[in-house]
């Protein structure tokens, strides 16, 4: 593809993954992602073991981020990431329940959207450590357009105390 960066958004995605092969779960997600070519310029966090959050009666997930460069528009990542979640037979679960994937766009360049079924930035991301600890690996100075503050300052001033631990590299 031969468009200038100029018609590139840069987005940060989180994947997370709890039930079957957590690892192959989010390897799997990132191929279909590349497969389509929505992001260009990718960069992929190491692999971060995280305790569940709300619902804690559950496998402990995996969890990444990745940054990139898209020309789609949002609508239409979003409809990407879910049918990939469709494609891997994500089934309907409790709110924060376990998945065997979850794929969540947190930054689309500056934009602040509020919608039913999409909120931009993702409108809990500056309150957990299992989103904040892979993005900030990858983009800690990337700027967070609601609070005007890095991911990296995002990190250092979130009160979650929830157990994150980085293990690999994909």
């Amino acid at each position: 593809m031969n468009r200038s960066k100029n018609n590139y958004t840069k987005v940060l995605i989180s994947l997370g993954s709890n039930e079957g092969d957590r690892e192959r779960n989010l390897e799997t997600a990132i191929e279909f992602l590349k497969e389509t070519e929505a992001l260009h310029d990718v960069t992929i966090s190491s692999i971060y073991e995280t305790e569940p959050i709300g619902v804690i009666d559950q496998p402990w997930f995996l969890n990444i981020a990745i940054s990139g460069l898209t020309s789609m528009p949002l609508m239409n990542l979003l409809q990407l990431c879910k049918s990939i979640e469709y494609a891997m037979g994500r089934k309907p679960c409790v709110r924060w329940g376990q998945r065997n994937i979850d794929i969540d766009i947190l930054l689309y360049g500056d934009t602040m959207l509020s919608l039913d079924q999409l909120q931009v930035p993702h409108p809990r991301m500056h309150e957990r450590r299992f989103v904040l600890m892979p993005a900030a690996e990858i983009a800690g100075e990337r700027i967070h357009p609601a609070f005007n503050m890095t991911i990296n300052e995002l990190l250092r001033s979130c009160t979650d105390k929830s157990i994150v631990k980085e293990l690999v590299s994909i």
